[in-house]
C-alpha cells in the first residue's frame, strides 16, 4: 500500500535508495507507533541528504504488520508517517514515497490476514514503486535490518543490498542473497557519490 509518492520531485531515469523504516531510519523497539518510541539513527539524516544531492530517489519500503495484528491503527501509522517525514526535512533529508504493508499470513485480523506479495520477503512494494517511478535497478541501494529485507530487493533485482547490523562480512544466504553487512549507514554513501567505482 503506497502513504504517498511525490511522483512529480524526480523526474526521469534514476536510481533509489530503498530504505526499511524499523531498524534502519529508527532504532527498532518493536511495534513504533508513538513519538515517544521513535529515535532516530543519527546518521540516516546525512545518508538521506547525500542522496537527495546525488539525485537518487529516497524511498522507504516498511512490513507494517502492527496494524494487520491490531496493536495500532491505520491513521495513527500515518500520523507518525508525517511526523517522521517533517522531522526528515528538518534535518535536510526528504522520502520521495513511503509504501507499506500491514498484512500478516497468520496474526492478521479481517482484511489483514492473508499472505500478501507487498509483505517482505515478497517484492510487492518495489513493484508498486517501479508503477510510479522510472527507477534505475541497477544502480539501485537497499539498507535494511532482516535478511527478509534483503530477499526482497533481491528478488526485485537490486544487487547493492545492505543489512545494517553490527557485523562488516560479506555472506551467502541459503535463497543465493548477496549481501553486505555493514555496521554504519553512512559506510555506504561512497556508492552514492562514486556508483561505478
Amino acid at each position: 500500500m503506497k502513504l504517498f509518492a511525490n511522483t512529480h520531485a524526480k523526474i526521469g531515469f534514476k536510481p533509489a535508495l530503498f530504505l526499511d523504516r524499523d531498524g534502519v531510519i529508527n532504532i527498532d523497539k518493536g511495534y513504533v507507533h508513538l513519538k515517544k518510541d521513535f529515535e532516530f539513527f543519527e546518521d540516516v539524516f546525512q545518508l538521506i541528504n547525500i542522496a537527495n544531492r546525488f539525485d537518487y530517489l529516497v524511498i522507504v519500503i516498511t512490513n507494517q504488520a502492527g496494524i494487520g495484528r491490531g496493536y495500532y491503527s491505520k491513521a495513527q501509522f500515518e500520523k507518525i508517517t508525517y511526523w517522521m517525514l517533517s522531522e526528515l526535512k528538518k534535518n535536510n533529508a526528504e522520502i520521495d514515497a513511503l509504501y507499506y504493508s500491514p498484512f500478516h499470513p497468520v496474526k492478521g485480523k479481517g482484511k489483514y490476514l492473508k499472505k500478501e506479495n507487498t509483505r517482505k520477503p515478497g517484492s510487492g512494494m518495489f513493484d508498486e514503486a517501479a508503477k510510479d517511478f522510472k527507477i534505475d535497478i541497477k544502480n539501485s541501494i537497499m539498507i535494511g535490518d532482516k535478511l527478509s529485507d534483503m530477499e526482497a530487493s533481491s528478488r526485485f533485482g537490486i544487487r547493492n543490498n545492505y543489512l545494517f547490523d553490527l557485523n562488516q562480512e560479506l555472506y551467502q544466504t541459503k535463497k543465493n542473497i548477496l549481501f553486505h553487512s555493514v555496521s554504519s549507514l553512512l559506510s555506504i554513501k561512497d556508492l552514492i557519490l562514486n556508483p561505478h567505482s
